[in-house]
């Protein structure tokens, strides 16, 4: 009996010192001092011990290689979880550099639409401005045309009464030749009776003398009233003619009045304004040379511009209008 309590009591002796120490290594406890020997036990107790020892060593190692077991799957685990922070990181740059590159096209698409826009826009304006230009071109040509033709009617109606006014001339003139040719008839009738009646009259020659007298006073009365007839006509057929000249040449001025205007650039500070312009104009209306004689410099400027931008100037084909208005002084009013 007291052999198994000697040996029992090492056992548990040994036994709890080796619970401990596998509970301070597995706690990681190290302790710097060295422990306190231990007292000495029977030889069974010590192969005990050893026994225990083994077991606890076994133990402790199999304790410590799970230890390092768990850290090196905590550092794979870190080591994972550091991979996927990076692969995370690197996908959210990726996303970013990827949001960033779309918002760039966007705006670009944005800038590029814009530009189409305004181009579109461009062309829209040039197709209207192309339109309202041809739409003007062909109302200047209709008016024009309208122009050509008014003065056309105008100088047909002119020639139409020029040849009225000369076959009138011409029937005067053909009247005028038959009275003086029916008065010649008379005078040469007249003279012959005369004659007759003298040679008939010798008798009473101081008779038919004073006779003949009167006759021939008479005959010359008829002569310069018949004189004075033709005076009258011609002058009557002149002051006509002169009358449809001064027509004609007002006619053709407000034509080139109108001419002018049409050509004429105004601005509001021209308005009541005027200027003189002399005109030399060629006999188809081309003109030769432009003078302004006086008045507002503005409207001046405008009406040279307004003349050299014509180029021609309408003019009566008639010669004798034509030298009338070839040197012409006009008075430019600018229109609103």
């Amino acid at each position: 009996m007291a052999d198994k309590s000697d040996v029992t009591l090492p056992l548990s002796i040994s036994a709890g010192i080796h619970i401990g120490v596998i509970i301070i290594l597995a706690l990681g406890i190290d302790f710097s001092h060295k422990p306190e020997p231990m007292q000495q036990v029977s030889a069974p107790a010590v192969k005990a011990v050893m026994v225990d020892q083994q077991k606890v060593a076994n133990q402790v190692e199999k304790l410590k290689q799970e230890k390092r077991d768990a850290e090196r799957r905590e550092q794979e685990r870190q080591a994972e979880l550091e991979r996927k922070a990076q692969e995370a990181k690197q996908a959210r740059e990726r996303e970013q550099a990827q949001i960033k590159m779309l918002e760039q096209e966007r705006k670009q698409q944005e800038i590029e639409t814009q530009k189409a826009n305004e181009a579109a826009k461009l062309a829209q304006v040039k197709q209207q401005q192309e339109k309202e230009k041809a739409v003007k071109a062909e109302a200047d040509r209709k008016l024009k045309e309208q122009e050509r033709k008014v003065a056309e009617d105008a100088a047909q109606k002119a020639a139409e009464k020029r040849k009225v006014e000369e076959a009138a001339a011409a029937k005067a003139e053909t009247d005028r030749k038959q009275k003086e040719a029916e008065a010649k008839a008379k005078a040469d009738k007249a003279k012959a009776d005369a004659e007759a009646k003298a040679k008939a009259e010798a008798k009473a020659k101081a008779d038919a003398k004073a006779k003949a007298d009167a006759e021939a006073k008479a005959r010359a009365q008829q002569e310069q009233e018949m004189a004075d007839a033709l005076a009258a006509e011609q002058a009557a057929l002149s002051q006509t003619m002169n009358k449809q000249m001064q027509s004609e040449v007002g006619k053709y001025q407000a034509m080139i009045k109108s001419t002018i205007q049409r050509n004429l650039v105004v601005d509001e500070s021209m308005r009541g304004k005027t200027c003189t312009v002399s005109v030399r104009l060629a006999n188809d209306g081309f003109v030769i040379s432009s003078q302004t004689k006086g008045g507002d410099p503005n409207v001046c400027r405008a009406a040279k511009a307004a003349i050299l931008k014509a180029g021609k100037l309408p003019v009566s084909p008639d010669p004798a209008v034509y030298n009338l208005m070839k040197e012409i002084n006009l008075i430019v009013e600018p229109t609103f």
